[in-house]
């Protein structure tokens, strides 16, 4: 068993060897679950959500070009 220490903040550190085997990167969530053993970390899912507006774009598109090239695509 590998362990960590808690920071007067509260904060502990996941140990390398295993965010490396979980794939765990910085700015990955985690949860926290209590049950009948203790707590266990748990890897969070990666929702699409998270990642709304990383990409970023140098061209601006209006709603009505979107739905103009929409209705061209759907009439095709």
């Amino acid at each position: 068993m590998q362990t960590s220490t808690i920071t007067s903040k509260g904060q502990v550190t996941i140990p390398a060897e295993m965010r490396k085997q979980l794939g765990l990167e910085p700015g990955d969530q985690v949860g926290f679950i209590i049950d009948a053993e203790g707590i266990r970390v748990v890897m969070r899912e990666h929702r699409i959500e998270a990642a709304f507006g990383l990409c970023q774009s140098k061209v601006s598109v209006t709603d009505e070009d979107m739905e103009r090239v929409i209705r061209e695509r759907a009439g095709k």
